[in-house]
Parts: structure tokens; sequence; C-alpha cells
């Protein structure tokens, strides 16, 4: 399957030039790169998420493949679906998808369905592409889309994203796409995403859970957060850094309903 591009000339530019020019303007040249087990990106416009991406995006040293995963905005296809073949395009050009890795994940998840559907229109995927072409010509991905359930599949999808990785030994780093709060004041988002990155930071899993439910913070990723976070403790993660946070409201001058970003690295 060849997944077209469904968000190009929406949440970013559909000509490779004027795209290009966008991402250059969010890419921190002189940061200084470290190795890590995976990340945090929002997935909204660029206009608007693009200087966290392109914050994050520049902390990092690329590996060969990334596990890109996101929550299921549309409703379509299985609820924790991967895509272990197939090519993804963008304006920037093609990316195969590692069929070698991403069958052996299908293979370790008792969870995990190999779906297509749940994939053709979901942008939080699609989103974090372009960034990575940017940086990097040659690389494959590996895409997730997981949609609300229980703490415990979260947990289980993660270990055996890190299960197949140790066996494989591949050099992947692991995405996790998610905004934080929605349509809220400054003032609020600011006070929840505190407490949800907090949590993040000290790799609990379910105390991010915990806070979302108790402070209902409209973390849209939050699944893939806790796989993320599950799978890179099983891959030695010791540490997280917040990269750069910031809202909507910080580009428009809207402070009374924002939504919040935030770029988070993990590592050990």
């Amino acid at each position: 399957m060849i997944r077209e591009p469904i968000v190009a000339g929406q949440f970013y530019p559909s000509s490779p030039s004027s795209l290009e020019a966008q991402i250059s303007k969010f890419i921190d040249k002189k940061a200084q790169k470290e190795e890590v087990i995976g990340l945090v990106s929002p997935h909204a416009g660029y206009v608007y998420s693009g200087p966290v991406a392109g914050a994050v995006m520049s902390r990092i040293k690329f590996k060969d493949t990334f596990i890109i995963m996101g929550p299921n905005h549309t409703g379509y296809g299985k609820r924790y679906s991967i895509m272990s073949e197939g090519t993804w395009k963008t304006p920037l050009g093609s990316v195969e998808i590692d069929s070698k890795l991403g069958k052996q994940i299908l293979a370790e998840s008792k969870n995990l369905e190999e779906d297509q559907v749940a994939h053709l229109y979901e942008h939080s995927v699609e989103v974090q592409i372009p960034f990575l072409q940017y940086l990097k010509q040659d690389f494959k991905i590996v895409p997730l889309v997981l949609s609300y359930g229980p703490r415990a599949v979260y947990k289980e999808i993660g270990k055996a994203i890190a299960k197949a990785i140790k066996d494989l030994k591949a050099e992947t780093i692991i995405i996790a796409s998610s905004d934080m709060t929605h349509r809220e004041s400054q003032e609020s988002a600011k006070k929840k995403d505190t407490q949800a990155i907090n949590a993040i930071l000290e790799l609990n899993e379910d105390e991010l859970l915990n806070r979302i439910e108790k402070l209902h913070i409209s973390m849209c990723g939050y699944a893939p957060t806790v796989s993320l976070i599950s799978a890179a403790k099983e891959l030695g993660a010791k540490r997280a850094e917040l990269v750069k946070y910031q809202t909507s409201g910080d580009v428009t001058g809207d402070y009374s309903d924002v939504v919040g970003y935030a770029g988070i690295i993990v590592k050990r």
C-alpha cells in the first residue's frame, strides 16, 4: 500500500519548497544532538506546533528507523493498529515501512493488529514525517495508531516494542505523537500540562494516567506516550528532558482558548 498524505496543504504546505522553507525556520541548527530512546512531539498545524516539534527534533541523533505512534482521532480501523508493509508519501518524498521490525513487533504483541484503515485519514503519524525527512534522507518508519483502552494494553504494546527492538538489535527511535491540553485558557492549560509533563519526566506512566483522569487533562496522545515510557524503561531509560513547551496562544496572541504542545526527549 502507498499511503498518500492527507493533511498536506492544511497542516503543512503541499509544495516541497514551501514545506522545506517552513521547517527550516523551526530547526535549531546549533542544538547539541543526543542519543535518545524516544521522544514526545506534537502534531498540530505547523504554524502552531512547529516550533516545538522543530526544537525536539533538533536535539536527537537520528537512527535508521522511527517507530511513530499516534492516537486515533478518526475512530476508523482496529483499536490498536500497526502497518508492517507499505510506503508513506509526503511532499518531500516517500518513506518505506521497516517490515522486518514491524512484523516482529506485531508478533510480540497480543493486542496489536495489522490494519491500514486506521492510518488512512489519521494525521498524528503523518505530520512527524516531513520533519524527519528534512533532517535525514534515508530512514524507515513503523506506524502505529492507538485508540483509548486499558492501561495494561498500552504497557503491553510498549514492552512488545522494546522486545522486538532488542531481538533485532534495531537502531530505532520511538516517537509518541501528542498534543497536550485542548481548548482551555493559557493559565489552565499550562497548569494541567505541567502536571502531565512532570509525570512523563519521572517516567511514571501510571502517574501520568492518574493525573489525566483526576485533572481531566485533554492530552490526546496519552496512549502512545504511555507505550513510549513502558518501552523506554525496558530499553534502559533513566531520565527525560523537556525541550520546549508552548501553546497556540503564543502564536495567535489569544490566550483564552489554547492548545498546549510539549517536546520531550527520553534517554538513558
